[in-house]
């Protein structure tokens, strides 16, 4: 129920669950709109889908748990 759980690009922050202030935000206009409108976060699970993903979408993932790291490398061809 505290839980906070982030998605990131590289570096760049592009999604949010904060349970402590119930909130949910995706940042879907940063890098130049790369992820405009392709962004979905699953409240319950904690999930991230990008859809219409292309090769600008290549990249390291990290999502972060209470300040555990995971690392997941996507690769679009």
């Amino acid at each position: 129920d505290d839980d906070v759980i982030q998605w990131r690009f590289g570096n760049t922050l592009i999604a949010e669950i904060n349970k402590r202030e119930d909130r949910i935000t995706v940042y879907d206009d940063v890098l130049d709109g790369r992820f405009r409108d392709r962004l979905k976060l699953d409240n319950q699970t904690g999930s991230l889908t990008i859809t219409d993903i292309t090769t600008e979408h290549s990249r390291e993932y990290e999502l972060l748990i209470n300040s555990v790291k995971k690392s997941f490398f996507l690769f679009v061809f």
